[in-house]
């Protein structure tokens, strides 16, 4: 079995640049195209990989990350099925896995059952975008047992107090939303942001990644300029992803990712 570290581990482990955090949603098309996708990206320099749970109301997630979690619900992809493919995975790669989902499901299975899973099948962190923080206490208290570091979203219209609740609460990272709105719809980040980006990194040494509609290089260049730790991108694989999933190599998938990852310094 591979070592892995944690979430907060692997940023110290990678101090003065910045982390490539890419997602991509499991199931789709199948779980053999992600697990294929999965190990791609750990050979091509992902240092953290967020993996979706396909929901059929992701809030959060703008149409293409809504489009793959209904090709993977339309072909019956359950979390069950998802877990067993991360445990074999997790046999074979180091680069440690966050899952991404929402909490219906975590409700669904019952929070520490879900979270015990997720462990079991090898994940290092929790990510669940609709979970309101005043709700967050159960959730939080089960994964700080079982080493699962649960990451919390910030959008650049928080509050100053509720950015302090939000980082006392954190574990291994936190995660600046560029803009209000869903995934993948371009990146138009307000001059604002920069000066929120700097107020939180004051705040705490919590190591911050930043995400919605980064996609171009000009993109990973303008946010790393910002001193953030990491850069999560999602739309932008996924679309790849299922560009490729004809070919059982994905080659022009494994090309994109050594693309991207050459855009980092």
């Amino acid at each position: 079995m591979k070592l892995k570290l944690s979430i907060s581990n692997t940023f110290a482990s990678i101090q003065n640049r910045c982390a490539l955090v890419p997602f991509i949603t499991a199931g789709d098309p199948n779980l053999n195209v992600t697990k294929k996708a999965l190990n791609i990206l750990a050979e091509q320099g992902a240092d953290i990989i967020e993996l979706g749970f396909p929901y059929s109301d992701p809030l959060a997630d703008g149409p293409t990350i809504q489009a793959a979690s209904s090709r993977a619900l339309q072909n019956h992809i359950t979390v069950d099925q998802i877990l067993k493919m991360v445990k074999e995975l997790t046999q074979e790669i180091s680069t440690p896995l966050v899952a991404f989902t929402y909490y219906n499901l975590v409700i669904n299975k019952g929070i520490s059952k879900f979270v015990i899973q997720i462990k079991s099948a090898g994940f290092k962190g929790l990510l669940v975008p609709d979970l309101p923080l005043e709700e967050i206490d159960i959730l939080e208290k089960e994964c700080r047992h079982n080493n699962i570091e649960l990451i919390l979203l910030i959008s650049p219209n928080t509050s100053s107090k509720r950015i302090q609740k939000i980082l006392k609460k954190a574990h291994g990272c936190v995660y600046l939303v560029s803009s209000t709105g869903v995934t993948g719809m371009g990146f138009k980040p307000k001059e604002s942001l920069l000066s929120l980006i700097k107020y939180i990194k004051s705040t705490k040494k919590t190591s911050l990644v930043v995400g919605f509609g980064i996609s171009t290089q000009e993109d990973i260049q303008l946010v790393q300029s910002w001193g953030v730790d990491g850069i999560v991108m999602g739309s932008a694989f996924v679309n790849k992803l299922f560009e490729s999933s004809d070919d059982p190599e994905l080659s022009s998938f494994k090309t994109y990712c050594a693309y991207i990852k050459g855009s980092f310094s």
